[in-house]
């Protein structure tokens, strides 16, 4: 899959998750989802604490964490692929 194909599968995923809504999917998925979004789209996490915090955030953060040694190319690939089991379903 070149670089081209894998970003276009990935903003055609993008799409489609912007029409779920958060009723529609686990709370675990929401977070997988949202975890390989900011890796693709921001690469590694850089760590800032702030007082706003809240455990809302960690629960994102953890997330993100969890799969921080993936490539942005890598999260891409994952994201899609939930994307593309959820429509199976």
């Amino acid at each position: 899959m070149n670089e081209k194909d894998l970003e276009t599968q990935f903003q055609e995923a993008v799409a489609i998750a912007s029409k779920m809504t958060q009723a529609s999917l686990p709370q675990d998925v929401q977070l997988r989802l949202y975890a390989f979004y900011k890796q693709a789209t921001h690469g590694t996490l850089s760590y800032n604490h702030s007082e706003s915090f809240d455990l809302r955030n960690a629960f994102k953060t953890n997330a993100w964490i969890q799969i921080s040694h993936l490539s942005i190319e890598e999260a891409k690939e994952h994201y899609i692929e939930i994307i593309n089991s959820l429509l199976e379903q």
